[in-house]
């Protein structure tokens, strides 16, 4: 008995010591661990606050001519990356009235200002959402003992939205230059003085174009086996093109397909599927197809905070693209009134407006327009687009009559009737839907209620789909089983009755 209890005891002992040890070789670690990521901004900032590469507003840097010690390129480029954020940090500030991450980028002298603005914005409710679009940064000064460095930033286009209890006050964008001390501390440079030169309001200008002669007669498309997932692993180029040989010969010149936000990459765009895109501009070309280029799709934020990393995505996309001759025109997005009432009308608004400036600044060659899903919406920023888009799902019995309300405010511009159709699902989760002759006699009518109204169009779509993602339409069976049948060519290639009035 005694024997067993040492032998216990003994391996109670054993296992004590093997604990100890291993936690002491864990705290041993962690502490090493940590000692080694101090200076990873990501840890040392707080969960609001986001790295550089979520704040790329564009910088042009004037050519290096600075007094005192030469600037090598890593240098200036670590000097870039701490300004940019410490601008990210300071706007997350005034939107949140939180302090979180300001003293990482800015010295004691600096903070104070930036904490005395919080706490009287958090006294008086308000909150500001804002962000920087361009900066001009010229090097004047970098100290001999690579400690200092004094910039001027030139051209600084801010825009703010300013919220008094939770309500929009003003909003305004702005041209700034600033003058900056930095301090390099701890390995970071950090901003010690920021002071404002000058201000005054900006416009962009940017100029109409021409868009009397589109003539557009198209079709949006997907190919069948992969529908909203176009430019992916199952991407197929002799599937495209005789698709589009279908649609030349249909009678149609023109086709609308889809550049999807996050499946692109965000703001740092794939460019696998920017070369699919590519491949498939070369065979509408081939095909004599123009093309409807609609960006943003399924982009919902529209936050101030993001249009940075919107803006980096649109100019890499278009500045690969704008040179193609098969590109008829710019959709900024498609149905974007749909997110008025999760995101606010004026966010919404407010981005596709600083929207249409960007993509018109890369290509004023083209016309620009949006994808309002109704026409009731299809008026809002008339003046800015260069021809204006709508949907129609509606009664088709109703469609007369809607153009020509929107004919009423719309009286220089052409008119393009973007999406329409009709399924003809009828199956188990709708029993009264429509046949393929009720799909066919929508058609006939659509037709003759655009060429009675000069009217261009874009309907919806080549194919029946077998599948459709639950991010499309929903979970519910009701819709995903309609959404699959408004196509023109049936699940196994069969032309439906509605085919003979695709294109008139």
């Amino acid at each position: 008995m005694v024997s067993i209890n040492r032998n216990i005891t003994r391996v109670i002992l054993i296992l004590s010591y093997i604990i100890i040890i291993a936690l002491i070789i864990y705290g041993i670690s962690a502490l090493y661990s940590y000692l080694n990521t101090g200076a990873d901004r990501s840890a040392m900032l707080h969960t609001e606050i986001k790295k550089i590469d979520q704040y790329l507003p564009k910088v042009i840097w004037k050519p290096l001519n600075n007094d005192g010690r030469p600037m090598d390129p890593e240098t200036l480029k670590a000097i870039e990356n701490d300004y940019l954020d410490a601008w990210f940090v300071k706007h997350v500030a005034y939107k949140t009235n939180a302090l979180d991450g300001i003293k990482d980028y800015y010295t004691d002298n600096a903070r104070l200002n930036l904490y005395n603005f919080v706490e009287l914005n958090t006294a008086s409710n308000t909150s500001i959402a804002s962000t920087t679009l361009e900066h001009h940064p010229v090097l004047e000064f970098f100290s001999e003992d690579g400690q200092l460095a004094v910039i001027t930033d030139k051209d600084v286009i801010e825009y703010k939205q300013i919220f008094k209890n939770k309500k929009l006050a003003l909003e305004s964008t702005e041209k700034s230059t600033y003058k900056i001390v930095l301090l390099l501390e701890d390995g970071f440079w950090r901003i010690r003085h920021i002071v404002k030169v000058n201000t005054q309001d900006y416009k962009t200008e940017t100029k109409a174009v021409v868009a009397t002669n589109l003539n557009i007669k198209g079709i949006n498309y997907y190919p069948q086996a992969s529908p909203w997932d176009m430019f992916g692993d199952s991407f197929s180029k002799d599937i495209i093109a005789k698709d589009f040989k279908i649609i030349k010969e249909a009678g149609l010149n023109t086709i609308r397909v889809f550049v999807q936000y996050e499946d692109f990459g965000k703001a740092k765009v794939n460019m696998q599927k920017l070369e699919k895109l590519k491949q498939t501009l070369d065979i509408a070309k081939v095909n004599k197809l123009k093309v409807v280029v609609t960006l943003f799709d399924f982009y919902g934020d529209y936050s101030v905070l993001d249009w940075t990393l919107n803006r980096h995505h649109a100019e890499t996309i278009i500045n690969a693209l704008k040179t193609h001759d098969a590109i008829i025109a710019w959709d900024i997005k498609n149905e974007p009134n749909l997110d008025f009432e999760s995101r606010g009308k004026n966010n919404v608004i407010a981005w596709l407006d600083n929207m249409i400036d960007l993509v018109k600044s890369i290509d004023d060659q083209r016309p620009v327009t949006i994808g309002w899903s109704n026409t009731e919406s299809a008026i809002i920023l008339k003046d800015k687009v260069d021809f204006v888009s709508f949907h129609f799902y509606d009664a088709i019995d109703t469609l007369e009559a809607s153009i020509k309300t929107l004919k009423k405010e719309i009286t220089q511009k052409p008119i393009v009737m973007g999406e329409f159709g009709l399924s003809s699902y009828n199956g188990l989760w709708n029993p009264f839907g429509n046949s393929d002759k009720d799909q066919a006699n929508y058609h006939k009518k659509a037709q003759e209620i655009i060429a009675n109204n000069d009217l261009q169009f874009m309907s919806w779509t080549l194919y029946d789909f077998k599948n459709v993602p639950k991010e499309v339409v929903g979970r519910l069976p009701w819709r995903k089983n309609a959404q699959k049948q408004f196509g023109f060519i049936n699940l196994i290639g069969g032309k439906k009755p509605a085919f003979k009035y695709i294109s008139n």
